[in-house]
């Protein structure tokens, strides 16, 4: 039994959380060196029959899949450079006034706020908060200096990153990426990473965050599978979809060349580390990554002098970012639940179309939101946010911890089954409370 500071939260480290993160979809991954860079396929995976797809490909004797991603990475390209050189598009965008754009440079500058709103932000810039984050964080450490890096190439690989998320899915789009690297930034300015980390630490951690979901289809890796889709034979059912996130972002990093003034070593020892940082989000894996964390914690024997040790952390801090929606304040992580919650139930509505086998917390029948997320909070959030308090014992993990308390009494008592009193229920919250630090700003 595991019981963190103040008496906030307990949690039983039992088969039952290796049971819900096998519901997630249970692989184990191998080590890949040497690979072809993912290409954006734009592949409408929301409503198509999978078991059929290939087949018609086959049969099709139409284009070649290699011209149609050449196709692809020319329109990609053309965009951009119109972007970029202020002219028209056929689609422009919306002008914002300067009021909008005022009220996204004040924002800016609480990017290291806790209670960040990333949905406001994203509402000010038009949509894109993830090209308008990076590039003011990438700026504010220095790193365009630093690493000499040509603005234009900068630019143009964000907003083709930006454009290859699908932000037709409810949960895996532009704006997660943004939460997940706002957050990211929150851990990076932690006491013990910020006197350890390296330059080259900083940029891999907000590339990754920016990149660690880049294609996503909106399905879980399961539903791949048992679709026979072509990712999970490329990547034999192993992180499918996080070796496809890590190489489409390879892929990107090379179309705009963006490290192409670095020596050609350096550029792909980035690479594979950017590789090693996307893959240890894989849910699967959860387990690994927590029982090393945890004994580490146990030894005391973490030395942020030594590299290898530091990429762990950044693995750990990703990994917290990517899943930190339950740790933020009630008002923002209620949306998340629901848009991830929307996501799921739609490709068990999928499922069910093609009469597959519904996937676990996919049926919008038998799970409710306050279901999917109280068993998400109880056997993988909780756990990794201890351990990341005991390794970070700042204001910043004691909030986090405060209101994934209040979070999980909130939604217990949103339950068919709830029948505390209202009165039992503000108690539940008040000592849940007291894992705020008192006058906390919640940053």
């Amino acid at each position: 039994m595991y019981m963190l500071r103040r008496g906030a939260i307990s949690y039983d480290s039992s088969d039952q959380t290796a049971l819900y993160i096998r519901m997630l979809g249970d692989v184990r991954v191998r080590s890949q060196v040497g690979f072809e860079p993912e290409r954006r396929g734009s592949h409408p995976y929301l409503g198509v029959d999978f078991r059929t797809l290939h087949s018609r490909a086959e049969s099709a004797g139409s284009i070649p899949a290699r011209r149609i991603r050449r196709l692809f990475s020319f329109q990609r390209h053309l965009l951009s450079s119109r972007f970029l050189r202020g002219a028209p598009h056929l689609n422009p965008l919306h002008i914002l006034d300067e009021d909008y754009c005022g009220q996204a440079k004040c924002m800016l500058e609480k990017v290291g706020s806790w209670n960040f709103d990333i949905f406001l932000f994203d509402r000010l810039t038009n949509g894109n908060s993830l090209v308008t984050l990076t590039l003011y964080l990438l700026s504010h450490y220095g790193l365009i200096e630093l690493f000499q890096l040509d603005m234009v190439k900068v630019h143009r690989f964000l907003v083709l990153v930006q454009e290859d998320y699908h932000n037709h899915n409810p949960y895996h789009n532009s704006v997660h990426a943004a939460d997940v690297t706002q957050a990211m930034h929150c851990y990076l300015k932690e006491p013990k990473l910020a006197k350890s980390l390296t330059s080259c630490d900083i940029l891999l951690g907000l590339l990754a965050a920016v990149t660690h979901d880049l294609d996503h289809p909106g399905v879980n890796q399961p539903f791949l599978i048992k679709t026979n889709h072509y990712l999970a034979a490329l990547y034999r059912n192993t992180s499918v979809l996080e070796n496809h996130h890590w190489r489409s972002a390879v892929g990107l990093l090379r179309e705009t060349e963006l490290f192409s003034h670095l020596p050609a070593e350096d550029s792909l020892n980035m690479e594979r580390q950017l590789g090693s940082l996307i893959l240890a989000t894989d849910i699967s894996r959860q387990n690994e990554y927590l029982s090393k964390f945890r004994t580490h914690l146990d030894q005391e024997d973490l030395c942020l002098g030594n590299a290898s040790h530091r990429h762990f952390v950044l693995q750990m801090a990703l990994k917290c970012a990517d899943i930190c929606n339950p740790c933020r304040p009630w008002e923002l992580s209620k949306q998340w639940s629901e848009k991830v919650t929307e996501e799921f139930f739609h490709q068990g509505d999928i499922e069910k179309k093609h009469k597959l086998e519904v996937s676990p917390l996919c049926d919008s029948e038998t799970n409710s939101i306050a279901d999917v997320q109280i068993g998400f909070m109880t056997y993988v959030v909780e756990p990794l946010f201890a351990e990341w308090a005991r390794f970070s014992d700042t204001r910043l993990s004691q909030t986090m911890l405060g209101h994934l308390c209040l979070n999980k009494a909130s939604w217990n008592a949103m339950q068919p089954e709830a029948s505390g009193s209202s009165e039992e229920l503000e108690s539940e919250q008040e000592a849940s409370s007291r894992a705020l630090p008192q006058g906390s700003p919640q940053s």
